[in-house]
């Protein structure tokens, strides 16, 4: 009849059809989105840090928990990275010199807080420290699979230890605890900075985007 014949025409028609291409959606995670993953990062450390820091701070008591406490920079607290280098000498830096001090940097102080984690008076203190330590050693690996991304080299050589062999310890307990201080201070300083790095790093490199590819389909 009727309906058996129109059925017959478009099953003809379909198997004469033009091969059609598929399409498929595909991801491609690249630099972009290991860089907004580690700018966040930046930010919630931020965040933790100043938490961290008041409790540490507090137990340091008077007067390292006076908000104008501003002591000079001994030179014992050199031994710890500093972040307080010019602005426009550090913009000048290509992303590759950028990136390498920020992952020495964060690899050093990691170390440092961990000493702190071990020696810290109380139990709650102990916890917060060694979550920020976690934290950070997230940080330290993003930062790795930034320039990994980007083709850059990890900088060569292991982070160096918090004091090397035959250092001797702070003399007395101020000093201990200016040392603490300034461990803390730095960091505050490297972590404002390096959200402004990856913050900019991230509007140069754009994000991971959806790829569209078209394939043959055969018959």
């Amino acid at each position: 009849g009727d309906s058996w014949g129109i059925f017959t025409f478009l099953c003809a028609a379909l198997c004469n059809l033009p091969a059609l291409p598929a399409l498929n959606c595909t991801e491609e995670l690249g630099a972009g989105q290991s860089i907004q993953k580690t700018y966040d990062l930046t930010r919630y450390l931020e965040h933790q840090l100043r938490t961290l820091a008041g409790t540490y701070l507090n137990y340091l008591g008077p007067p390292f928990n006076e908000p104008d406490f501003n002591p000079p920079r001994l030179a014992r607290a050199e031994r710890v990275p500093s972040a307080t280098v010019d602005l426009d000498l550090w913009r000048g830096l290509t992303d590759n010199a950028r990136l390498a001090a920020n992952y020495r940097a964060y690899s050093r102080l990691l170390c440092y807080l961990r000493a702190l984690d071990g020696q810290a008076g109380t139990a709650e203190l102990r916890h917060r420290l060694g979550h920020f330590c976690s934290s950070l050693q997230g940080l330290v690996l993003s930062i790795a699979g930034v320039m990994s991304s980007l083709g850059y080299p990890l900088p060569a050589g292991p982070a160096g230890p918090p004091a090397p062999p035959g250092t001797p310890v702070a003399p007395n307990d101020f000093l201990k605890k200016m040392d603490d201080f300034w461990l803390l201070k730095e960091l505050q300083t490297w972590l404002w900075r390096s959200a402004k790095d990856f913050n900019r790093l991230k509007k140069k490199v754009p994000p991971a985007v959806v790829t569209l590819r078209l394939e043959a389909r055969g018959f």
